[in-house]
């Protein structure tokens, strides 16, 4: 639906407006295109909706007693949220859209978190999560993980898209009742991605192991708070080695004991 939309709306988009241009005027002067690229960004610099779908979510966690306490980082910060853990230990939270841009490369781990992690919230309903999250994953966060030595805990693929019409959820077929109701949203359980403890490198560490979902307290809590299932969670391992000249990394997703998704060794070149 979406691409039939599409192309109609650039073969019908001369008539639309009071441009007073005729159709080959319209066409040339650039206007569409134009048009079309400030709304893109208009979507995709606006965090607000993403904001408030993410605090809702950590104000719920909290009155649950799933986690301590939450507050924001503040706007000079690399990262978005801090979250006080049951255990005493610090959390930090990055918000991040659909990952298949530039801007998921921009990440700090900050030096005072027990556990960092990354949350895709991904509000286009017309986006392939699964194609988000493989170059999320393999293009782009392993190769700032390996070059720039961030150590990343976990990532969360989940938003208020998630188990709508526009993007139906495999977790809720046969099983609707696993939806939790968070204020005006009623949500799947969410997509969590356990990363390595440590940073691959080609001589000390070649293929760190995943970390156990019990080792990262705030995707533990997610996990307890909404309902995942242990054949749900995510393991990715990053393994290292040279190539002439190159450093290649293998990136592998296993769920449940069985390897879902696996690169071929790839040469990070970072954009």
């Amino acid at each position: 639906m979406i691409e039939e939309y599409a192309e109609t709306l650039k073969l019908e988009a001369h008539s639309l407006g009071k441009h007073g241009l005729s159709e080959r005027e319209f066409y040339d002067s650039g206007l569409f295109r134009g048009a079309i690229e400030r709304l893109r960004g208009q979507f995709s610099a606006s965090m607000t909706e993403k904001r408030s779908f993410a605090e809702s979510v950590l104000e719920f966690m909290r009155a649950g007693e799933f986690i301590q306490d939450w507050n924001s980082a503040g706007e000079s910060n690399r990262y978005d949220y801090e979250v006080s853990l049951l255990s005493g230990k610090t959390a930090a939270i990055e918000l991040k859209g659909c990952l298949d841009g530039n801007n998921t490369n921009i990440f700090e781990r900050p030096h005072n978190a027990d556990e960092f992690i990354i949350w895709s919230v991904c509000t286009n309903p017309g986006a392939d999560p699964r194609h988000n999250a493989w170059s999320g994953i393999h293009t782009r966060l392993s190769a700032e993980i390996i070059s720039r030595g961030q150590c990343v805990d976990g990532l969360i693929i989940w938003d208020m898209a998630c188990g709508t019409h526009g993007r139906p959820c495999p977790k809720l077929i046969g099983n609707p009742d696993r939806r939790t109701a968070v204020g005006s949203y009623a949500l799947p359980p969410p997509c969590l991605y356990l990363f390595p403890a440590t940073v691959p490198s080609v001589r000390n560490n070649p293929l760190p192991e995943p970390q156990k979902l019990v080792d990262v307290q705030i995707m533990q809590a997610f996990n307890d708070c909404f309902g995942c299932a242990p054949e749900e969670i995510n393991y990715v391992s990053f393994q290292v080695a040279h190539a002439g000249p190159e450093t290649v990394r293998t990136t592998q997703v296993k769920r449940n004991e069985r390897i879902r998704k696996e690169s071929k060794p790839t040469a990070i070149r970072r954009s």
